[in-house]
């Protein structure tokens, strides 16, 4: 078994087992978890309530932003949502979309497919679907979408470079993305990111903002901005299973934070030129601040 196939199977387990759990037995404590194992989820997801289209049923408490928030979707789009689960952020990019529009459903785990399915047709949401597969080779053919979102998956993902590239090819030209993810500024202690269960909480699979910034410039995509960050504590409780006293204190003095983004980036509405590529500038495309 290759290293990404056991990295996949193990947030595979993890996640299903979510599936069958519901939000409010996690949400007693400060974090929103009454067992410290959860408490790596929750302390990041950011709240919905108020917010259009949301559905209560279909939270679990698993992102670490609001992407449809800043999607700039428009009636009648076809939204495509990446790592969907059980169907939280689709059920508000429809109510965007419209009756005209369409929405596709991304996941890898069947037990949260099955959810989002029941939940969908609970709903009577006939625009929406859910289509089981990986998102480094999604069930999608080129040039669907007008929008991607998705929210706190893309860290979980191995091969990161190939999500981004799916992504540019199935947004249709012109078409554009926003992803909220979890990033790192400098490094974890080894004993937290070599565990399993840091990285099936997003944690330890989080590669440096830079860097993630520079897949996306990579995959070919323009006018990428920032449109949202915030700083992610880790509870001591959860600290304290990995690192003693003398590690968590010098990990919290020290310089690696931990970041939930949003990011936001264009596929551009004609190909780019390789010297037009060329040209741009790396710092000029990532801006601070809402699109």
């Amino acid at each position: 078994m290759t290293e990404e196939i056991r990295l996949k199977q193990i947030v595979r387990d993890r996640y299903a087992k979510i599936a069958d759990q519901e939000k409010a037995s996690k949400s007693s404590a400060c974090c929103g978890s009454t067992t410290p194992e959860n408490k790596v989820y929750n302390i990041m997801m950011d709240d919905y309530t108020g917010i259009e289209g949301y559905q209560p049923d279909a939270d679990l408490g698993l992102g670490c932003g609001l992407p449809t928030q800043f999607a700039k979707i428009s009636k009648g789009d076809t939204v495509i949502d990446l790592g969907s689960g059980a169907g939280n952020d689709c059920f508000v990019a429809r109510h965007e979309t419209g009756l005209e529009g369409k929405v596709i459903g991304i996941d890898f785990t069947p037990e949260m497919i099955r959810r989002a399915r029941i939940n969908a047709e609970k709903l009577g949401y006939n625009n929406v679907e859910f289509r089981e597969g990986d998102i480094d080779n999604m069930p999608v053919n080129d040039n669907t979408a007008n929008v991607v979102v998705s929210n706190c998956v893309l860290n979980l993902i191995p091969d990161k470079p190939k999500v981004m590239k799916e992504i540019y090819r199935v947004l249709k030209p012109g078409g554009h993305f926003s992803i909220s993810d979890i990033v790192m500024k400098g490094n974890l202690p080894a004993a937290l990111k070599k565990d399993a269960e840091m990285y099936a909480g997003c944690i330890a699979g989080a590669i440096q903002r830079e860097d993630y910034l520079q897949l996306i410039q990579d995959a070919g995509f323009v006018n990428i901005s920032l449109q949202k960050e915030k700083t992610i504590e880790i509870p001591d409780d959860l600290l304290r299973k990995y690192l003693n006293e003398d590690e968590i204190s010098a990990f919290k003095s020290g310089n690696t934070g931990i970041y939930s983004i949003s990011v936001y980036g264009e596929k551009p509405a004609e190909p780019l030129n390789i010297s037009t590529k060329s040209n741009v500038s790396f710092n000029a495309e990532i801006r601070s601040g809402c699109c």
